[in-house]
């Protein structure tokens, strides 16, 4: 079992900058993880995931302004968000899954993921 729980989310004006922090309850070496968010009456979407070896992927809405990384020391995930916009608010979640699930080739797949965390508010306004 893993315990996710997100933070950092807030409330920005259009083109600034948040970080969101997810704090994990075990070491995720194993664990390939990511980012999800889902708006009001809309799917979840993945935002970004990391694999356990170090491979990224980010939906193309946040490609050059959202980073994805990990520190396992801290047993922790962050997502870097800059030139915020007013469609990347949403409900930001993080959610891990065994690499030995199989299932680290979907990264952007809300469905390959097992463990979630809560979620995180972020509202940018314009």
């Amino acid at each position: 079992q893993v315990q996710l729980v997100e933070s950092g989310g807030g409330s920005v004006q259009a083109g600034g900058s948040l970080r969101l922090s997810c704090a994990a309850s075990t070491y995720t070496i194993a664990y390939c993880m990511g980012w999800f968010r889902q708006a009001p009456g809309k799917e979840r979407e993945g935002v970004a995931g990391l694999h356990t070896d170090g491979t990224t992927r980010y939906t193309d809405s946040v490609k050059g302004r959202f980073t994805i990384s990990k520190d396992n020391v801290k047993k922790t995930l962050y997502l870097q968000m800059n030139s915020l916009k007013p469609e990347d608010t949403a409900m930001y979640f993080c959610a891990a899954v065994p690499y030995n699930s199989g299932r680290c080739n979907a990264l952007l797949e809300a469905t390959a993921f097992t463990y979630w965390g809560q979620g995180t508010q972020v509202t940018v306004s314009s």
